[in-house]
């Protein structure tokens, strides 16, 4: 009877504390990720909206293909999880780097990207949801529909009563990007955070190569020192450094609850566009970006 209760009582404080450091890695990785659209626009300034998404995703993956080599082992996932790395690349290599660098070359700024981009928890959960089975009630996806209202609402009245092209690029970068954290999410459970995104990035590099190179030849180049540290923060650390706690923040606290975390991504993202870019923030965007932490985070906590 001691062994059974002793052991009753350890489980859950065992749980906690990894949940606990999956938040931590998961918040790390949210820091990273939280410069990327106002680092996004200073690479701009100087390189092509495609050269930016791709040539990024080149660079890390030539850092991730070393990281790979320098720790021995393979360099290329298991066979039976390609499709699912082919996934993740084509929805953090590709996806949402090309979609938000078009979306910011079209008029988007940084602190709207960050608004509209911060249904990116919500997207995550619910295709979570629908890739592990899980049953979620009624009030989630009220949250969600609010949350999906609330975007609506900001991007109209940004957009003069309609979409704008930029809009609908940002979405499609949030879909992106969700499909690329879940399945990331899912592999990190068995697989360490930073091999997962190497083996996406490796599993890219026979298209981010070359396409690299034909854009660099291409397209017009005018590097300067703001343009030139852009490009290399997206690279290195939008790329490839966050994603290494980011994976295995999810993996060790799970999708959904590490996943909290991000909540404050758009809030931090509006804070780097003001104290980089001297971008100002009106009220409308803050009252948008509040709105969709509260959504997101009720469709985060009534998780069943």
């Amino acid at each position: 009877m001691r062994v059974k209760s002793s052991a009753t009582i350890e489980r859950p404080i065992a749980v906690t504390g990894t949940a606990w450091r999956g938040t931590a890695l998961a918040g790390l990785g949210v820091l990273g990720f939280s410069v990327t659209l106002p680092a996004t626009e200073f690479a701009l300034r100087g390189f092509d909206p495609s050269l930016v998404g791709v040539g990024r995703a080149a660079v890390a993956g030539a850092i991730a293909l070393l990281c790979l080599l320098a720790a021995g082992g393979p360099v290329l996932p298991p066979r039976r999880h390609l499709h699912l790395y082919t996934v993740i690349a084509l929805g953090i290599v590709f996806g949402f780097p090309v979609l938000t660098g078009l979306a910011l070359a079209l008029g988007a700024n940084s602190a709207h990207g960050a608004v509209v981009v911060g249904l990116l928890p919500a997207a995550t959960a619910v295709l979570a949801v629908l890739r592990a089975g899980e049953r979620q009630g009624p009030l989630f996806w009220t949250a969600c529909a609010a949350g999906a209202a609330s975007i609506t609402a900001f991007t109209l009245y940004r957009g003069g009563g309609h979409f704008t092209g930029a809009d609908l690029l940002l979405f499609a970068a949030m879909l992106a990007a969700a499909a690329g954290y879940t399945e990331g999410g899912r592999l990190s459970k068995e697989t360490p955070g930073w091999r997962v995104v190497s083996y996406a990035l490796v599993v890219s590099l026979p298209v981010t190569v070359p396409v690299t190179v034909v854009l660099s030849l291409t397209t017009e180049i005018t590097p300067s020192a703001p343009a030139v540290a852009g490009f290399a923060y997206v690279s290195v650390v939008s790329m490839f450094l966050a994603f290494i706690p980011w994976y295995a923040g999810l993996g060790l606290g799970g999708i959904a609850r590490a996943g909290q975390i991000q909540l404050g991504q758009p809030i931090l993202t509006l804070a780097w566009s003001w104290l980089l870019l001297a971008l100002p923030i009106g009220w409308e965007t803050v009252a948008g970006a509040l709105a969709v932490l509260v959504c997101v985070a009720v469709t985060q906590r009534s998780r069943a």
